[in-house]
């Protein structure tokens, strides 16, 4: 499989060669996602990592276009299909499916986790070190700018030094320091003012017989800590500096997260170890491990006492984490390791009582229980001063809220307390400084893992399509995934695909999630974390099982509840607290796959059929209000819906201009698609074909051709189950338009005919003239000219009956294009000239776009290149303004078309390099034509030549 490589310039590696992934725009946003493998990366965050928080003007567009244009990079390389990287598009953002192995910097930080495993022997730990720093070649995320890439550059060049550090260590050790000497020293030269680089390298110097050096050392980094910083080497530096002044062994230096020596202690001293089994099987969690370890230190240090807070979703194996690092840890905390259920979402009774624990703690040291005082304060100071001057682990399961956690907490340094809970415990980070950790679900190759440590590889690779389905039913859920590897342990003789098709099939798959008791069941476990939300959370819960997801906005989810927006978005900070909800970006709200199904059921069980249609219903009025007027702020539409007036309860969203209903659009665009098909499987029909409708300009514009066919698939599907001709008709003009773009000109006709004889009955003269300019189009694409010319002209008439003057104008354009394709440029000038004077006062920008490209290009074929460049220049602006990049880019074509046949080279080149960058982003077909054409110009060989990208 490819390796995305991050620890330099950014790119694929495979075995054989290295794939140029392209600008680095888009090689920030492979990045982007990759620093993430196998979670999903919301389309706004990966905005902000590549543009920063003032993101430019058709920022997700671009994001888009980089997306898809990655998944065909990792589509057409050599490997085979299944070793392939995929890039898809997952409930919360888009997925970059790759393990540690495949991502370098993932990579890095797993060999440095297996570094530090404390009883291995040193050899060992030199050499996973030295493979880790050898994944370095030079400055990492190389290339790119921005506030996201330097501070992710600078964390990870700090990885890199305390890496270095931990192997020149070994190597010292192992006697061998000679061998560290070169690499620290480049290293220093990278960093001048990082002391333990610098104390490194005097050890190795020193330690390799070269003690001048190490004193030259220490006085040049001293030097430059006067001159850049005004102070002195710190204490270590001083004390390795005054050990080689008197000649005297440096000692001993391990990895920075080596555990202590324990300290002595009395002989009948009681040293608790309370934590529960760990689980066999454990997999994966290489990134929140390694987070948890970097606290490590931090607990060693005189700093206050550290605490972290693990919080997730019901099943996503908080207390599992947690248990597994506590017993990888134990060696660090030597004076014991203290755990606690505190039952704070058991559905078998209440909360457990922080007194209740206390006494439990102090049980555990054996205090006699005369000397446990009477007051939980009391207990507490007890509990505290038992602790002070001792290394102990305290691991506080399930917590209800931060108010049951904090008599619970050690107060002195060295002591590190993980809490785990349901709920974000922010206020534990806000008042005693906690590191919150929030653990998500797993990725499918940490599922596919999970499955073969507790089934056996033999039987999962026996069956790989099997576990890809057990994985995909579990949605990375390890509770799921536990439950499908108890079942299937017990009855070894059944294949795995019988239980895969057990959970895909049309039952229910929280049924087949039932492990046989409530800590086992998936619904059950759910269930704990809702019962504990108030009545108005838990309604929004249910009601947002009926949304078609993949995610939801606060305005949305008031029309679906039928309330306003700041009741709504006080039960959506419940909902988040509780991790039944999750906010991947600010302001979208997304479920679990399970959770949505378990809220589904809940809506079905608990609300009111009746109950559940009206909110069906003013979910989509809401989506259908905003997208029409939507639709209308990004210019006069062809398909005019009026649709029924909206419920009471539904506050549609109102876009401010072209722009913000641009990006209300591109937001919502996976959820209107659901939305469609949510429609029509609710019986919506009606809204059904217009929400259809309502997307056509946005997705015309946004080359979203396969989309277009889809909504309006199911739209004639609707139009007759209405036997409503008007929506029949409708939608029939937009499959053909559709087709057309497709390259399928024979169906689109057949689509565009009937849909003229259904205008033709309904006395509809504009929906009429909007068909024959799509007829029109297709005689053009099929070479039929004449034929092309009567088609517009009669569309003149047409919006001349209906009183559309926008639409007429956009006619008498097409009208001039067709003259100018048969050879009669002086017409095309003149109808394009009246054109425009019909568009100025009707602000129908598109229609003036395109009468500017019809005067550029019979200007150009007329030999008057001056007039055809302004005119382009003309177009491109507008086509820009209106985020129509499919003739942007179409028209910064012909504009350098122009500018080579009026001997401007350098303007051509530029011109055609702006237009195959667009085309590219677009995953055109005319890219390669494009790109062979420039190069001819250019008088290069196609096949030996790279042009550069469009940045």
């Amino acid at each position: 499989m490819p390796q995305v490589r991050l620890l330099g310039p950014v790119e694929l590696a495979g075995p054989e060669r290295t794939t140029e992934v392209g600008p680095p725009q888009r090689r920030a946003v492979l990045a982007a996602l990759a620093v993430d493998a196998g979670r999903p990366v919301a389309a706004d965050v990966v905005i902000t990592r590549v543009w920063g928080p003032a993101p430019p003007q058709g920022a997700r567009r671009s994001v888009y276009s980089h997306i898809a244009r990655i998944r065909q990079i990792c589509e057409q390389t050599p490997e085979p299909a299944d070793r392939r990287l995929r890039l898809t598009r997952r409930s919360g953002g888009y997925v970059l499916e790759a393990g540690r192995e495949e991502v370098d910097v993932h990579r890095f930080r797993h060999l440095i986790g297996q570094a530090r495993t404390d009883a291995l022997p040193d050899p060992a730990r030199a050499s996973l070190l030295g493979e880790a720093l050898g994944l370095w070649r030079g400055e990492p995320l190389s290339g790119l700018d921005g506030i996201w890439a330097e501070r992710t550059r600078e964390a990870w060049r700090r990885e890199r030094v305390d890496a270095t550090v931990q192997w020149a260590s070994v190597r010292t050790r192992l006697g061998d320091p000679a061998s560290a000497i070169g690499p620290l020293s480049a290293l220093l030269g990278e960093h001048p003012l990082v002391e333990p680089l610098a104390e490194a390298l005097m050890r190795a110097l020193y330690s390799a017989g070269r003690g001048p050096e190490a004193l030259e050392c220490y006085a040049a980094v001293r030097q430059r800590l006067a001159e850049e910083l005004g102070t002195d080497p710190g204490t270590a530096l001083r004390e390795v500096h005054q050990l080689v002044l008197r000649g005297r062994s440096l000692g001993s230096t391990g990895p920075a997260a080596a555990p202590e020596p324990p300290r002595p202690r009395p002989q009948r001293e009681v040293i608790p170890a309370q934590l529960p089994l760990s689980v066999r099987g454990f997999t994966g969690r290489e990134k929140e491990l390694s987070h948890l370890d970097g606290i490590v230190d931090t607990a060693r240090s005189s700093a206050p006492v550290v605490i972290s807070a693990v919080s997730g979703t019901a099943g996503v194996g908080k207390t599992t984490l947690a248990v597994h690092w506590g017993h990888r840890m134990r060696g660090h905390f030597p004076d014991g390791q203290l755990y606690v259920n505190l039952r704070g979402f058991d559905p078998g009774g209440p909360a457990r009582d922080p007194a209740e624990a206390l006494r439990g703690f102090l049980d555990a040291f054996q205090v006699p229980p005369a000397r446990i005082p009477a007051g939980v304060e009391a207990q507490a100071a007890l509990y505290r001063s038992l602790l002070a001057d001792r290394r102990v682990l305290v691991v506080l399961d399930n917590a209800r809220d931060a108010e049951q956690v904090r008599p619970l907490l050690p107060g002195a340094p060295g002591c590190l307390a993980l809490v785990t809970s349901r709920n974000r415990l922010t206020s534990l980070a806000v008042a005693e400084g906690a590191h919150l950790l929030a653990l998500d679900v797993l990725t499918p190759a940490e599922a596919g893992s999970m499955l073969a440590d507790r089934l056996g590889a033999a039987r999962t690779a026996a069956e790989p399509a099997a576990v890809a389905a057990v994985v995909e039913s579990c949605a990375g859920l390890p509770l799921a995934l536990a439950v499908v590897a108890a079942r299937a342990a017990a009855q070894p003789h059944i294949p795995l695909a019988t239980l895969a098709d057990e959970l895909t099939g049309t039952g229910d798959r929280l049924d087949a999630l039932d492990g046989g008791d409530p800590a086992s069941q998936v619904r059950a476990v759910f269930s704990w974390s809702y019962d504990s939300l108030g009545p108005a959370a838990a309604r929004l819960f249910r009601l947002l099982g009926l949304h078609p997801g993949p995610d939801v906005t606060a305005s949305a989810a008031a029309s679906l509840a039928g309330s306003s927006p700041a009741q709504v978005r006080a039960q959506l900070s419940e909902l988040t607290r509780t991790h039944l909800l999750a906010e991947p970006v600010p302001g979208r709200y997304t479920f679990h796959d399970l959770l949505r199904e378990y809220a589904g059921e809940l809506a079905r069980a608990e609300d009111p059929r009746d109950d559940r249609l009206e909110a069906t219903h003013r979910m989509l009025d809401h989506y259908l209000h905003t997208a029409v007027e939507a639709q209308r702020l990004l210019g006069p539409p062809a398909d005019r819906v009026v649709p029924a007036p909206a419920r009471p309860g539904v506050a549609p969203e109102r876009p401010a201009d072209r722009e913000a209903a641009t990006a209300w659009f591109t937001a919502e665009h996976p959820v209107l698609l659901n939305a469609v098909h949510h429609a029509f499987d609710a019986g919506c029909d009606r809204h059904v074909w217009q929400l259809a409708a309502a997307l056509t300009t946005f997705q015309q514009r946004s080359v979203l051709w396969s989309d277009w066919t889809a909504v309006h698939t199911v739209a004639l599907a609707s139009a007759h189950r209405l036997a409503d001709p008007a929506a029949e008709a409708c939608a029939r003009r937009n499959l053909g338009n559709a087709a057309s773009a497709l390259g399928r000109q024979a169906e689109a006709r057949d689509h565009l005919e009937r849909a003229a004889e259904l205008y033709r009955e309904l006395g509809d003269p504009g929906g009429a003239g909007h068909t024959c300019l799509a007829l029109g189009r297709v005689s053009t694409r099929q070479g039929l000219r004449s034929q092309a010319l009567d088609h517009s002209r009669r569309a003149v008439d047409l919006f001349g009956a209906a009183g559309d003057r926008a639409w007429q104008a956009m006619a008498l354009n097409n009208v001039g294009w067709d003259q100018a394709e048969l050879g009669h440029y002086e017409e095309a000038i003149v109808h394009g000239r009246q054109a425009l004077a019909l568009v100025a006062h009707t602000g129908h920008t598109s229609g003036e776009a395109h009468t500017w490209d019809t005067l550029g290009y019979a200007h150009h074929h007329l030999g008057r290149h001056e007039e055809a460049a302004t005119c382009y220049e003309q177009a491109t602006v507008l086509f820009h303004e209106l985020g129509d990049r499919y003739f942007e880019a179409d028209i910064l074509a012909h504009l350098g078309d122009t500018h080579h046949a009026a001997r401007r080279p350098d303007a051509a080149r530029d011109a055609w390099t702006r237009s195959l960058g667009l085309f590219e982003e677009l995953g055109h077909p005319d890219v390669d034509a494009l790109r062979a054409r420039l190069l001819h110009h250019l008088g290069k060989d196609p096949a030996d030549t790279v042009l550069p990208d469009r940045a």
